[in-house]
């Protein structure tokens, strides 16, 4: 995972001092790989824990680690990868964060009821998470109609939770019932691509899979595999924890 991908995947953790660090190095990161932590500390005005902690929090073992990885990247962005159904799925992979992960299941397992809600091509993959959360009688519900699932938002209290899905994150639809219900104060969870995106930012937790945008002939042919991927992790969880 590239350093600006583990910055973006963790970002829930960091602070002030750690935005400005990772700004720093990005900016920097030929003159990082060659420079101590001591020293890298004294240009930041910080400590060498500091930089440590960091380190942890993006998921590295160490400040070595780190500068390992920047020299790798620093040789690879010649030649970046191709996007592709391989590529895609372990880069999925690699984001998944697990502490959100059971985070999203916990919340599913509490809610009273779990509302999924997604358009167009992803709107099978919240008829399959319905059927995954029934088989153990979890009251759930979808809908492909805006105006059923409209009716079903303005049903839901404090102790519902509503997931949605969307690639983008930038589909109207989507939007407008995630708005509603951080008006009514549901709980929400939404799964899109490894972008900074609208819909993310109106959720308590959201979940990433890999997978830009591709279109062939203007349609639009949008890997969904690793979207499916992160739903059968998730269910997963949420049956271990929903048995217990």
């Amino acid at each position: 995972m590239l350093f600006h991908e583990r910055a973006h995947k963790y970002e829930y953790k960091l602070n002030d001092t750690d935005d400005q660090i990772i700004e720093y190095i990005l900016a920097n990161k030929e003159e990082v790989t060659d420079c101590s932590i001591q020293a890298l500390a004294s240009r930041l005005y910080t400590v060498p824990n500091t930089i440590t902690r960091l380190c942890k929090k993006l998921g590295y073992t160490g400040y070595s680690q780190l500068k390992n990885s920047l020299m790798e990247e620093i040789e690879e962005e010649a030649v970046a990868p191709k996007d592709s159904f391989s590529f895609n799925l372990d880069k999925t992979l690699s984001l998944i964060d697990h502490d959100k992960v059971s985070q999203v299941a916990k919340m599913m397992v509490n809610a009273r009821k779990v509302l999924f809600f997604g358009v167009g091509d992803t709107a099978p993959y919240c008829e399959l998470m319905v059927k995954n959360l029934k088989i153990v009688s979890k009251q759930t519900e979808f809908s492909i109609h805006r105006h059923e699932t409209l009716f079903a938002m303005e049903q839901l209290t404090k102790q519902d939770m509503a997931f949605f899905l969307s690639m983008s994150g930038e589909t109207k639809d989507v939007l407008d019932m995630a708005e509603i219900g951080k008006e009514k104060g549901v709980k929400l969870v939404s799964l899109t691509h490894f972008t900074h995106n609208s819909l993310k930012t109106l959720t308590d937790v959201n979940l990433y899979c890999y997978s830009p945008e591709m279109r062939i002939n203007g349609f639009n042919v949008t890997d969904k595999t690793p979207m499916m991927a992160v739903l059968r992790i998730l269910s997963e969880a949420f049956w271990e924890m929903y048995e217990k």
